[in-house]
């Protein structure tokens, strides 16, 4: 990485419909080749799907608590201490929290076959709103990695 990055995360606009920065970082994630239109359209469809079948709640609220369900709060980082690798549990920062929980999301839905990714992605979203799924249960499984290597937390920087 060259020693004059400069983040762009300011000029980051929010999307069209909901006016969210959440909406634009998940939408860009789920684009590929360049194909952000296709992207929108795939994420707009997977809202409409998932809203149909939870029902009461908003398009908004169901992202927004879907990412929220999936975000770790702790990770284990191997440090090398003496010759041995431990796995050290470190507090997320609240940014990467927020784009794991986007890459998670987005990894398992890719991962699904047989239905087109709207509907694979709705699914997701309705399992992590729910609290189930696989993104939340790769979230449980890195806390519980975390936890089981508690002792190591004094090697933490």
């Amino acid at each position: 990485m060259p020693r004059n990055f400069k983040s762009t995360a300011v000029l980051q606009k929010p999307d069209p419909k909901f006016r969210s920065l959440l909406a634009t970082k998940l939408i860009n994630k789920l684009m590929l080749d360049g194909k952000k239109s296709t992207a929108q359209k795939i994420f707009y469809e997977a809202l409409d799907i998932a809203q149909k079948k939870l029902g009461t709640e908003t398009q908004d609220e169901i992202f927004e608590k879907a990412v929220e369900n999936v975000r770790p709060l702790v990770e284990v980082r191997s440090k090398r201490v003496g010759g041995a690798n431990y796995q050290v549990p470190r507090e997320v920062k609240r940014t990467r929290q927020q784009s794991l929980a986007i890459r998670w999301l987005i990894d398992f839905s890719r991962k699904k076959k047989g239905k087109p990714m709207a509907e694979r992605f709705a699914d997701e979203l309705i399992d992590a709103f729910n609290g189930t799924g696989q993104s939340v249960q790769w979230r449980e499984n890195i806390h519980k990695m975390a936890e089981a290597n508690k002792a190591y937390a004094h090697y933490a920087r």
